[in-house]
């Protein structure tokens, strides 16, 4: 009887889970297998059918294409420098808000305002800060005798105001894990070092460091993967500009598409980045679970 009830309960769960599997199915599978039949045909917005089996030609073609890896290289650089400097900024940040023990909450509040603020608002809003001749930083700079700077008209400048902002955006959401892994430390590590003399920089480097190697790990891949899909700033501010110097993968992938209209190879670049994201989560997930046993 037990059994049979056993039984029954799972069925019935089953059945109240059916509306929202295929929902998720609509949703998220489809596009995905959508994509990836799209990515071996010939399918363009001028002729939008599948009518031609191609294999995997526009992937290699995507590999041959000098747009696509100078794009997967500005991608890395971008990576590399935001993911760095933000977990710099940030663990400096978390460290010295971890010794404040008075209006913590006034601190978190300033800190999260940024995060909170959806990507085009920021794109929006610093695209006209850093206006050549009408934006506000440049007034600033005029104020103490610095000629205006064209910030998103010459490549390298634009490069690092991108991540300059980038940074002011994400760099929250580092603060905010590593000051929670920072809390969570134990307190007779640092208590037994100091009776054996131990300074500060001692007790950073052979105490807090390797405590906070899993978090540290965890956070950055996690920054890591969004870092890789960041499309709304570039969209806003640069359109991959000055010529292709801020043209991540993303905004490539959509030129491709939508102004090239050639969907079948864009979807093909697209599966490639979503194999480099799915690689890097796979690791996250097997080094947490390394972790957790």
């Amino acid at each position: 009887m037990t059994a049979a009830i056993a039984q029954r309960d799972r069925w019935f769960g089953f059945a109240m889970t059916l509306p929202g599997l295929f929902a998720l199915v609509l949703v998220v599978l489809f596009p995905i297998l959508f994509t990836l039949w799209t990515s071996t045909s010939d399918f363009t917005l001028l002729k939008p059918s599948n009518d031609a089996f191609l294999g995997l030609s526009h992937y290699t073609q995507a590999f041959a294409t000098p747009e696509f890896r100078h794009a997967l290289s500005v991608t890395l650089a971008f990576v590399v420098a935001v993911v760095t400097l933000e977990f710099l900024v940030g663990f400096a940040v978390a460290l010295a808000l971890d010794k404040v023990e008075h209006g913590k909450a006034v601190y978190y509040v300033i800190l999260l305002f940024p995060l909170l603020m959806n990507p085009v608002v920021v794109g929006l809003i610093w695209k006209m800060f850093l206006h050549p001749t009408l934006g506000i930083v440049n007034y600033v700079l005029s104020l103490v005798g610095i000629a205006p700077v064209d910030w998103l008209g010459v490549p390298d400048n634009a490069f690092w105001t991108v991540v300059a902002v980038d940074i002011w955006h994400q760099v929250s959401f580092m603060i905010v894990l590593l000051l929670a892994g920072l809390a969570a430390l134990p307190k007779e590590p640092y208590e037994a070092a100091r009776l054996e003399g131990a300074g500060t920089i001692r007790c950073f480097f052979w105490i807090t460091l390797p405590l906070m190697r899993p978090v540290i790990v965890v956070t950055l891949l996690i920054r890591l993967i969004f870092a890789v899909k960041t499309y709304d700033i570039i969209y806003i501010m640069t359109r991959g500009g000055p010529g292709q110097a801020t043209e991540l993968v993303s905004y490539y992938i959509y030129r491709r598409a939508f102004v090239g209209l050639d969907v079948s190879q864009a979807s093909a670049m697209a599966v490639i980045l979503l194999l480099v994201v799915l690689a890097l989560t796979a690791w996250l997930h097997r080094y947490m679970r390394s972790l957790a046993q």
